[in-house]
């Protein structure tokens, strides 16, 4: 029954619905640990005693760190997993490590905010690797037709997921003696534990069911893995509109990796309260869960790049309005208008850049494709922090990424899609 019902969402063969459940399970670290309960929990709890403004500049530094090295080892493990048949394998190890540092968050103390950046920082590092080669194995269960409707499923999936474990752990925290709790702090302490337990168990279709795609199978070795990146650099020209579209997400995607990872502490500066940031976080959750079918639906009647443009416009407008907000009211009707375009922006860039690249190639291209998602995550946060030492506040950094919009829409509008598709195909 199940299986039926994931094929009329769009996930058609065994495969892509074991691919699918890994958006499932990582989704719940994405919305309990970066976006709606550790950030607040970090800044109130963990860095108990520091100022709220110096607490969102060490946040940010923390995420700032974190993706980079995920940016700059990404490139280099993919050439590896593509040339020893190792995606797999690599997306385990990478799992693994975050799913470790999740479980170990329950160990935290008030003021411990030392070990809370190490497991935050660890935990990021293994969640971000992982999708370097999650989002290779797209062109490899997907057709090039087909994968705007399999991405977008994947994400609605991840929506689902992240919004059940939010609407327990709001449950458990609002609630904790009635769960079981001796308070709110161990709630939330045990929503980290549940969700490393989640993000574990629903990743085994992945690894039961996604076989590893074709390779050279040769043996493990950086000095290869190396040459082959450096050939790749050398041959990007082939590439035209796979390297704009690289160029473009670099871009758009900084913005929307800040609010995503931002949001959390930025409102808590702001002063909206945990309880308000969680419920918001579950509305973004089940909104974004027929949005982000809709985006896939419209990817594929009017083009991923046209939806894709939509969703840039709705984040531009909702930036301009974050830098008036004040008030929970606001921060809802915000977060309203994020859940309508963050799956469907997210889903149909990396269905487009799957089918503008080669399908032997995949997890060396998409390690390119993780340093934009990651530098963007990079260079959004420097921001904030740079304007919380300069200014005091985060206010002055808001504008600043509308730019960041602007800039990514007119370079994706340089993207021939049919034409990076033929030249992929050859």
């Amino acid at each position: 029954m199940l299986a039926r019902l994931l094929s009329r969402v769009g996930l058609v063969t065994a495969e892509q619905r074991a691919w699918a459940w890994y958006d499932w399970a990582n989704s719940v670290y994405f919305t309990t640990v970066i976006t709606a309960v550790f950030p607040s929990f970090f800044a109130t709890f963990a860095a108990a005693g520091l100022e709220p403004a110096q607490a969102t500049a060490r946040f940010g530094l923390i995420t700032t760190a974190s993706v980079a090295v995920v940016a700059i080892m990404s490139p280099i493990l993919g050439a590896l997993a593509d040339y020893s048949g190792i995606k797999k394998k690599l997306l385990g190890v990478f799992m693994s490590i975050g799913v470790l540092a999740c479980a170990s968050m329950v160990f935290i103390t008030e003021g411990n905010v030392a070990l809370a950046s190490l497991l935050f920082f660890a935990g990021n590092i293994g969640v971000s690797g992982s999708l370097v080669f999650y989002d290779s194995l797209l062109p490899h269960v997907a057709k090039p037709e087909d994968t705007d409707r399999v991405s977008a499923a994947g994400y609605a999936m991840g929506y689902v997921s992240g919004g059940v474990m939010l609407l327990v752990n709001l449950a458990w925290i609002l609630q904790p003696e009635t769960f079981g709790f001796d308070n709110t702090v161990s709630a939330i302490r045990a929503s980290f534990v549940a969700v490393a337990v989640w993000w574990a168990v629903f990743s085994l279709p992945l690894f039961k069911r996604v076989p590893e795609p074709p390779s050279e199978n040769a043996p493990v070795s950086l000095v290869a893995a190396f040459s082959r990146l450096g050939r790749t650099l050398q041959e990007i020209r082939k590439y035209r509109h796979a390297f704009l579209m690289f160029i473009a997400m670099l871009l758009y995607q900084d913005g929307i990796q800040t609010i995503i990872r931002m949001a959390g502490v930025y409102g808590a500066e702001v002063g909206i309260n945990q309880t308000s940031q969680i419920a918001a976080f579950v509305m973004v959750q089940f909104v974004g869960i027929p949005f982000a079918f809709l985006f896939g639906s419209l990817g594929s009647r009017l083009g991923s790049k046209r939806c894709i443009f939509i969703a840039i416009a709705v984040y531009a407008l909702a930036t301009i309005l974050a830098f008036f907000m004040t008030n929970a009211v606001h921060f809802f009707i915000l977060a309203f208008m994020i859940a309508t375009v963050q799956g469907g922006a997210q889903a149909l860039s990396r269905a487009l850049f799957a089918r503008l690249i080669p399908r032997d190639r995949t997890s060396e291209f998409f390690g390119f494709f993780a340093v934009a998602e990651r530098f963007a995550t990079v260079f959004g946060p420097a921001i904030f922090t740079i304007s919380v030492m300069l200014t005091g506040n985060s206010k002055s950094a808001i504008l600043a990424i509308l730019g960041l919009f602007v800039a990514g829409a007119w370079v994706l509008s340089r993207v021939d899609e049919h034409e990076g598709v033929r030249v992929a195909q050859q």
